[in-house]
């Protein structure tokens, strides 16, 4: 299974959802209309999308309390869903290594920010491993 791809999507709706106030379903139908994904991936993305937003407010409290001198609400609508995506995974996903939730979510910030972001995620939820 492309869990990367599946990821990826589940961020592209989470994206949808949080800038443009689309639901859910039809962001979710949106980027998986031509993802290619196996029925399998397909399911892990509607599962991390649908888990984010079950679990948003709890993830906004844990990411916000590791910010220093920034409020959660003011990160880049990317960021702030990569950081949610991830912290979700490392927090409900017992088959996903931490290390690699994070590494994928510092690939995402490289391709839909840059090289900053990517250390600042990085930072951030190796901070949250850390302490858990």
């Amino acid at each position: 299974m492309k869990r990367r791809l599946s990821r990826e999507c589940a961020f592209k709706a989470l994206f949808m959802i949080d800038l443009g106030n689309n639901n859910q379903e039809g962001a979710l139908n949106y980027v998986l209309r031509d993802a290619g994904l196996s029925e399998k991936e397909q399911l892990y993305c509607v599962n991390l999308v649908k888990g984010v937003l079950g679990k948003k407010k709890e993830l906004d409290e844990i990411l916000s309390g590791y910010l220093v001198n920034w409020q959660f609400d003011r990160l880049a609508v990317t960021i702030r869903n990569i950081l949610r995506l991830a912290l979700y995974e490392m927090l409900y996903h017992d088959d996903v290594p931490p290390p690699v939730s994070i590494n994928e979510a510092i690939e995402m910030a490289k391709v839909y920010q840059d090289s900053e972001a990517s250390r600042f995620v990085n930072g951030i939820l190796d901070k949250i491993r850390k302490s858990t």
